[in-house]
């Protein structure tokens, strides 16, 4: 979008760096953890959860009452609630199987990635491939004259 503020892509990128070296430095991005917190051997996992889920909610209490608009977009603070239907069933329960399988997170493959893990690689192309049948079968049963959904 052309009316975001010149920071906008830099700042992403830069984030993007911050969460993957913490991922990494707190050792959330090896599977091994992944999969002991699921055997429930190491519970470590759900504390750095419930961090961000805190520092989260908290921002997204504070910020609309502090700014009308996000700084870098320029776009009002709302809530998009969505309906919980069919489809978050099925997407929850092909994430949570991702999930137990490969012992990571989407979020945290590309952290893997960086800590050396190559083998992460399998989970990734499977990430990729079901978000492109994804795609295609939602493409496919949407009907032809129906405008497009807003963003998901």
């Amino acid at each position: 979008m052309a009316d975001r503020h010149p920071l906008f892509k830099p700042l992403v990128f830069v984030g993007g760096l911050i969460f993957g070296f913490g991922l990494g430095f707190s050792h959330m991005a090896r599977p091994e953890v992944v999969v002991n917190f699921l055997l429930f051997d190491d519970l470590g996992l759900p504390f750095v959860m419930f961090g961000a889920a805190i520092v989260s909610g908290i921002a997204f209490a504070l910020l609309p009452r502090i700014r009308d608009a996000a700084p870098l977009t320029g776009s009002p603070y709302e809530r998009r609630l969505k309906p919980f239907d069919r489809n978050v069933l099925v997407g929850g329960a092909v994430f949570g199987v991702g999930w137990g399988l490969s012992g990571i997170c989407p979020g945290a493959a590309y952290a893997s990635l960086g800590v050396g893990n190559v083998a992460i690689l399998w989970a990734l192309g499977g990430m990729f491939v079901g978000a492109y049948a994804q795609g295609y079968w939602r493409s496919r049963s949407r009907a032809p004259n129906a405008a497009p959904a807003g963003a998901d």
